[in-house]
């Protein structure tokens, strides 16, 4: 959730969310996304896995999906206790997706070390495995044990995250669900598992990036474009140095290229039906209520849109998500 100056107050774009949380558990979704970066000139939510306590408290069913948890940026045994926390406040709906990272800048703001990243990260997750079965544990020469332990056994959902080739690889070692920005890396992580004899995992068709339902689609487009803009722009710059793949998905930095674009979809109705029928049941379907600073009244109506005439047309809430 970005907050940037010229937008949305924090405090009413943070309470909006709260509240979009209590409506989407009521109304059937999936999970709830939280994102986390660190010193974004906009204020993005430096506190992941503190906003899903928030929303633990006012809910009692969604899924609470941290994507990514930045892995390499924390102690790894505080994760444990903090996700542990979580799972035992929220009765058993915390889930991680972990990432290596890619901002230079987070690692030297909280003094973690950037080019050990993935093996932080591999670390990390010998870590939590080992630290949510409550049972001691050696950890760089100490006996340490975590207590208490997670609801979910044998432990909470972990994924691992990333568009390339090594993160692919990576959750194929770890024996983890991949979840990729770009579908294409499916192909690299299933490759991996059946280099290492095990049997397909799981894949699913990605939604855009974006999707809100207004009645009147292009009125709505002339307030969100700046908020596309913005979101986009701060993308591109933080992956200035990207691959290629992670490139792909921030060119077109113009409205009517963002607009025209695969990753935005703003639609009516029934256009989101069909969007979503098209896309078919495998497939993640995002709502980005607040998106870059949103006005909380236009995320608003889009959910509710979407609720009261989307969601009765499909007969089901598989598959979706609100991200803040």
């Amino acid at each position: 959730m970005r907050v940037p100056e010229w937008a949305a107050p924090p405090q009413a774009l943070y309470a909006a969310a709260l509240d979009l949380a209590a409506h989407a558990d009521r109304h059937g979704f999936d999970f709830l996304m939280i994102s986390e970066h660190h010193g974004a000139e906009d204020g993005y939510c430096p506190s992941p896995l503190m906003l899903a306590s928030a929303f633990a408290a006012r809910t009692s069913r969604i899924r609470l999906r941290i994507a990514a948890l930045v892995l390499p940026l924390y102690h790894p045994l505080r994760v444990a206790e903090d996700v542990a926390v979580l799972d035992l406040v929220s009765g058993g709906r915390a889930e991680a997706v972990l990432g290596a990272g890619y901002r230079e800048a987070e690692f030297r703001m909280l003094g973690a070390d950037f080019a050990a990243r993935g093996r932080l990260l591999d670390e990390g997750v010998e870590v939590l495995l080992q630290a949510w079965t409550g049972e001691p544990f050696q950890f760089r020469g100490e006996t340490v044990r975590v207590t208490p332990s997670p609801i979910q056994r044998p432990h909470p959902r972990l994924l691992i995250g990333g568009s390339s080739r090594v993160a692919a690889r990576r959750a194929a070692r770890l024996g983890l669900e991949f979840v990729p920005t770009d579908a294409t890396f499916f192909a690299a992580y299933q490759a991996e598992r059946a280099a290492r004899g095990l049997p397909p995992g799981p894949e699913f068709q990605l939604g855009p990036y974006f999707l809100h339902v207004a009645e009147d689609p292009e009125r709505d487009w002339r307030r969100i474009a700046p908020h596309a803009l913005h979101d986009v722009d701060t993308y591109a710059r933080w992956n200035a140095d990207a691959h290629d793949s992670q490139k792909r998905m921030f060119e077109g930095t113009s409205a009517d290229d963002l607009r025209k674009g695969s990753r935005f979809k703003i639609l009516d109705p029934a256009g989101a039906v069909r969007l979503i029928r098209d896309l078919g049941e495998d497939s993640i379907v995002q709502l980005h209520p607040l998106m870059g600073g949103m006005d909380p009244d236009l995320g608003w109506a889009s959910v509710e849109l979407f609720t009261s005439k989307v969601l009765p047309e499909l007969g089901i809430a598989r598959g979706v998500e609100e991200t803040v």
